[in-house]
């Protein structure tokens, strides 16, 4: 498993690097974001965990260009700029997940393992997850509605795959950040809603039915009106 860390502090970039090297990944350096940009995009990481206050080119407009570029391998930003505001800038450059500093070494590893997980592809011979005119191939993982295409993050796809796995059944937050984010207990951030509203952007928007759908003071539920 080869993972980017772009971090600028000595210090810290050794700490974890170190503690990743431990744990059996294979881990390749940068100190600026331009630097990361470039290392990003020469290689074949499995992941990109990158700080926000970087020299050269800020983590938030890494992530962006990156994006831009069509760039989905997963993205982990650690800040200490924990506030909400900056949570939700974070993830709105592109970013498939956020850890505040100082944290719990075992918590990054579990947010490297949530975001690297291979999803294992199902054993029938109908790999394509549907509800109306939306499709997601579990193989290819492209995902498309009335055939027209639909480029989603890492995180977004996953989001999306759960809902259509549990289309017509009402999604608790809490079951939502277990099983999407990997995490037995609460962000502290609205994540969830950020994330929602992501994918109602993308998958939704455009069209007169809307499959996303909340349901006040329960969660979420994807299900097409009858």
């Amino acid at each position: 498993m080869k993972i980017l860390l772009i971090e600028d502090e000595p210090k810290t970039l050794s700490f974890i690097k170190k503690g990743l090297e431990e744990n059996g990944y294979d881990v390749s350096t940068a100190m600026d974001g331009i630097t990361g940009k470039q290392l990003a995009l020469a290689g074949s990481h499995d992941l990109v965990i990158s700080d926000i206050v970087l020299p050269g080119l800020d983590g938030k407009a890494l992530c962006k260009q990156l994006r831009e570029l069509n760039f989905n391998t997963p993205l982990l930003m650690l800040t200490a700029l924990g506030g909400v505001g900056h949570v939700v800038e974070g993830l709105d450059s592109g970013a498939d997940d956020y850890l505040v500093k100082p944290f719990e070494f075992q918590e990054l590893l579990a947010r490297i393992r949530t975001l690297t997980k291979r999803k294992e592809k199902e054993q029938s011979a109908d790999n394509i997850l549907r509800i109306g005119n939306l499709e997601m191939n579990l193989v290819t993982r492209n995902v498309n509605r009335g055939g027209v295409p639909i480029q989603l993050t890492a995180k977004e796809y996953a989001l999306l795959e759960y809902f259509l796995r549990h289309k017509e059944k009402v999604l608790s937050r809490q079951e939502i950040v277990r099983n999407v984010w990997g995490l037995d207990f609460d962000t502290g951030t609205n994540v969830v809603e950020v994330y929602v509203n992501y994918l109602r952007r993308k998958v939704d928007k455009d069209y007169d039915t809307k499959l996303i759908h909340t349901q006040f003071g329960m969660g979420y539920i994807m299900r097409q009106p009858k």
